[in-house]
């Protein structure tokens, strides 16, 4: 993410040194790239010798952007008949940032589980079970990735050999966790990566008889994942390779009040640590993480958060983008290929407020992204997608928690950073550059202060700094933020 942040991970030392990359991220490059492209809708006859009923439009993925296309297709009136899913889970799309939050509670902090969070409840709409899809006319094909696609057939081929048309296609493959390699111990029983139900159900059967839990990476995942092992009451360590947590955003001040809250339950964190490999114990599962320094850390569950990487698969042929990674798109979210669009984690667009190029890894940008193609696809929407940035973590949200932790970040986080508040419980953020307020980070803020960062964020208003720096409370520096707005619409 002091750019907001990087979705390439280098792994660690012996070839893998880690930067510890969030889950939720940004990446970009320095220059817009500007074009314009035709669009055509192939209107496809119906065969038998096709496995998918519904052909003229299909999207690949099953995640948040598929279950919020899927809804505004239905919104449209054009996803009965017409619709088709395919993805490569067992379940119909959900709200993915549950996987490192509630869904690993312990069943006596009321964990969360499907079909309590299928989209699009995560933003307060209708809960998409796989019965809401069938009422819908919308065709679902789980359990089957797409491993081929014939540009010019408009077919799709599937791992079991299933041969799907399409007329248009939405590419909405999310990312794959990064990974040690197996040379290193990165496949051993007991070592975990989270990214989809599977993967969190194998980590909940581990914490059921843990021990020692082992979190690599300093990010989005290793401070959700190690707050999440604390209602587990496990011996619980992160380590990671920088100075302090979340470094592609948080200040070092602001990380040391988190890092001082995690230590208060129980956490404890090993910084500036390189991993050299992780070792088996006599049964062949992880036993001990082996650092570069020859000192080792026992663990018999160790839970990798390094990263992601686009999800590109079968489908580097559409266009790639070779700086930010993902599938190279434009403000409509068409891709070099007319009737083939990608979004969400794997798409790779233009961030018109920062006038670059960017992947963004996170839930409300696979939300809006997916939303504004499905419309620029069905209807005369002729304007560009026009994105501000947005990243956020709840944690320690389970019964009996001494302390709650929410936090909202909009804008980049570049300039100068002024930090107001003690923590107890609000702290705030503000990045200036050139006068002019970038970014703003606020923790346990109430419902109104939260609505007010994107409207600073986007309106980027002239800032008293001195007055910022000199304010006594949070309160009253979202007072002086929100004063600049003021004269900025006066001018």
């Amino acid at each position: 993410m002091a750019t907001l942040s990087s979705s390439s991970s280098s792994l660690w030392k012996n070839g893998l040194s880690l930067r510890a990359t969030q889950s939720t991220s940004i990446v970009r490059s320095t220059a817009l790239l500007g074009y314009r492209r035709t669009f055509r809708r192939s209107f496809v006859v119906a065969s038998s010798s096709f496995d998918n009923d519904n052909r003229e439009f299909v999207i690949v993925g099953g995640g948040n952007a598929a279950g919020y296309a899927a809804r505004t297709f239905v919104e449209h009136g054009m996803a009965d008949g017409r619709l088709c899913i395919v993805s490569k889970e067992a379940y119909a799309p959900y709200e993915r940032p549950a996987l490192t939050k509630a869904y690993l509670f312990p069943l006596d902090k009321k964990p969360a589980r499907l079909p309590g969070f299928h989209t699009c409840v995560g933003s307060g709409g209708e809960r998409q079970t796989p019965e809401w899809y069938q009422e819908k006319g919308i065709e679902t094909i789980y359990n089957e990735p797409v491993t081929s696609i014939d540009i010019e057939k408009h077919t799709l081929t599937t791992n079991s050999g299933k041969l799907l048309k399409y007329g248009s296609l939405i590419v909405a493959t999310g990312c794959t966790a990064s990974r040690f390699p197996e040379k290193i111990g990165g496949n051993l029983p007991g070592v975990h990566y989270i990214r989809d139900v599977a993967d969190a159900d194998a980590l909940i059967s581990s914490l059921e008889k843990a021990k020692k839990v082992v979190i690599v990476g300093g990010g989005y995942i290793g401070m959700e994942v190690a707050a999440a092992a604390v209602a587990w009451k496990l011996d619980t360590t992160i380590v990671f390779p920088e100075n302090h947590l979340l470094q592609r955003l948080f200040t070092p001040s602001l990380a040391q009040r988190y890092e001082e809250l995690y230590k208060e339950n129980g956490v404890k964190f090993l910084k500036g640590a390189m991993i050299k490999n992780l070792e088996a114990g006599a049964d062949g599962s992880v036993a001990a993480i082996k650092l570069e320094d020859g000192s080792t850390i026992e663990a018999d569950t160790v839970i990798i958060g390094i990263g992601a990487k686009p999800a590109v698969g079968p489908f580097e042929s559409v266009g790639l983008n070779t700086t930010v990674g993902g599938i190279q798109v434009d403000g409509q979210f068409r891709t070099n290929i007319p009737g083939i669009f990608a979004v969400g984690d794997v798409a790779a667009f233009p961030l018109k407020l920062y006038d670059r190029i960017a992947r963004v890894e996170h839930v409300d940008h696979a939300r809006r992204s997916a939303q504004h193609c499905v419309k620029a696809l069905l209807s005369a929407q002729t304007h560009n997608y026009d994105y501000l940035p947005y990243f956020y973590s709840r944690v320690f949200e389970y019964e009996g928690s001494s302390r709650k932790v929410w936090w909202q970040f909009f804008g980049d986080n570049v300039g100068e950073a002024i930090e107001v508040g003690n923590f107890d419980p609000k702290i705030a953020t503000f990045w200036i550059e050139s006068g002019k307020l970038k970014g703003v980070l606020l923790e346990s803020g109430s419902p109104e202060e939260f609505q007010l960062l994107p409207e600073l964020a986007r309106s980027q208003p002239i800032v008293d700094k001195d007055k910022l720096e000199n304010a006594s409370s949070v309160e009253e520096a979202l007072d002086i933020a929100r004063s600049s707005l003021q004269v900025k619409a006066s001018v």
